[in-house]
């Protein structure tokens, strides 16, 4: 198949293909984090925070509440997977399985915590299951001004401990602040009931492969293992068992070195791609913490996008901007912008924006460009969208104009 047509089909298995025709419903939000196996948990809060931003690109205009009233009603959980993630009720059980393996470093790190806070950190757990759910805020610190999760109060890092250690789970959120319960009453409430994995090692591995497999609708073995942070790096010889017994497809791919597989659930799409018949209408902002780009090795390779997120860089070495935003554009990663949304002001400001090289910026990239602007900036209740600067220039004039007559 050709490159194109593996971006097709690795758009259709996470759902950013073509726009939701329909509104959306509560339920999109769940059966949209059961397809992707995950949704990845940021704080940040420049635009509508990570998790929201996810399912905005998926589903359009939704409700933010229905993502935290799905974790209240047990639907969706919260736990360590790419990094910390909501999942599906149903997908718990397999993630909490591979937790007490103690393969991702939250668990070895807050082992090392409870080892060096035992008492204290035994305490707090006393605490919960004598007085109940507790938030961090419920404890006052006493350095009044210091901020940040690298100066977190004990209390909250021994919080994060006993959740990456699975005694503490999280039944809803507080202004996107966690509450944090004994597991044991949270797995009371999900839906499906929580039942536990009996899966060994080695098959709560190949579990995870195969989901990582599904939920990327085509990879090459190497990207495989980042999905779940699976450890050590999956391997062909590894694949070739899934592949004899039909579990996983293995497809050439015009141009790559490496054979890329598929989810045997994607077969019918697989063949619909080969045959040019998934056709990428979508246009689109992504979050940096999309799983269609965080992994800046497959962004490349995949759609020839050389993707890094600056937040986490110092100012003087960012090359795009602080918060920046992928745009999907008909199958195609075509450029980025840096967003922040001024809510008082209900402006939606765009530093800078930027076509990606050799990217022209045709009527119809203009036009459905500023259409995804306008829907992503009313939904974060920012309907003036200010922009700064362009790359290239005569880009911002042509949406102006376009913004102009959207607004009549």
């Amino acid at each position: 198949m050709s490159p194109a047509q593996a971006r097709a089909l690795q758009l259709h298995a996470q759902g950013l293909l073509q726009p939701q025709r329909r509104k959306p419903r509560r339920a999109d939000v769940v059966a949209a984090i059961e397809r992707m196996r995950l949704l990845q948990i940021d704080s940040i809060h420049v635009v509508a925070r990570s998790p929201y931003m996810v399912l905005h690109a998926r589903l359009g205009d939704y409700p933010m509440a229905w993502l935290d009233e799905a974790l209240a009603d047990g639907l969706i959980a919260e736990c360590w997977a790419h990094e910390a993630c909501f999942v599906g009720a149903r997908d718990l059980a397999a993630h909490r399985a591979w937790r007490e393996r103690g393969s991702h470093w939250a668990q070895r790190h807050a082992e090392r915590m409870h080892r060096d806070h035992r008492p204290a950190m035994d305490a707090l757990l006393a605490r919960i299951r004598d007085g109940g759910a507790v938030l961090a805020s419920d404890f006052p610190r006493e350095d009044r001004g210091v901020s940040g999760w690298w100066e977190w109060k004990p209390e909250k890092r021994w919080l994060e401990a006993w959740f990456a250690l699975g005694e503490l789970m999280v039944p809803r959120r507080e202004r996107f602040q966690r509450v944090y319960d004994l597991a044991e009453r949270v797995l009371a409430k999900l839906d499906p009931p929580f039942v536990p994995s009996v899966l060994d090692p080695a098959q709560l591995r190949q579990h995870f492969i195969l989901d990582g497999v599904r939920a990327l609708g085509i990879a090459q073995a190497r990207w495989i293992a980042d999905y779940f942070r699976l450890k050590p790096t999956v391997s062909a010889r590894e694949l070739a068992p899934l592949v004899a017994t039909g579990e996983l497809i293995e497809v050439a791919v015009r141009g790559w070195d490496a054979p890329g597989y598929v989810h045997r659930e994607h077969a019918g799409a697989l063949e619909l791609a080969r045959g040019g018949r998934l056709r990428a209408t979508h246009t689109t902002l992504l979050s940096p913490f999309d799983p269609l780009v965080w992994d800046r090795a497959r962004a490349l390779a995949m759609f020839d996008f050389d993707y890094r997120i600056e937040c986490y860089v110092p100012a003087p070495k960012r090359h795009y901007g602080y918060y920046v935003l992928p745009i999907l554009h008909r199958g195609a990663l075509v450029g980025r912008l840096d967003a922040k949304a001024h809510r008082a002001e209900g402006v939606f400001e765009i530093k800078a924006l930027f076509l990606e090289p050799g990217v022209e910026s045709t009527p119809r990239l203009v036009s459905e460009l500023a259409a995804a602007v306008i829907r992503t900036a009313r939904w974060h209740g920012t309907p003036r969208v200010r922009l700064g600067r362009c790359r290239p220039a005569a880009l911002a004039p042509a949406l102006r104009r376009a913004w102009k007559a959207e607004s009549g």
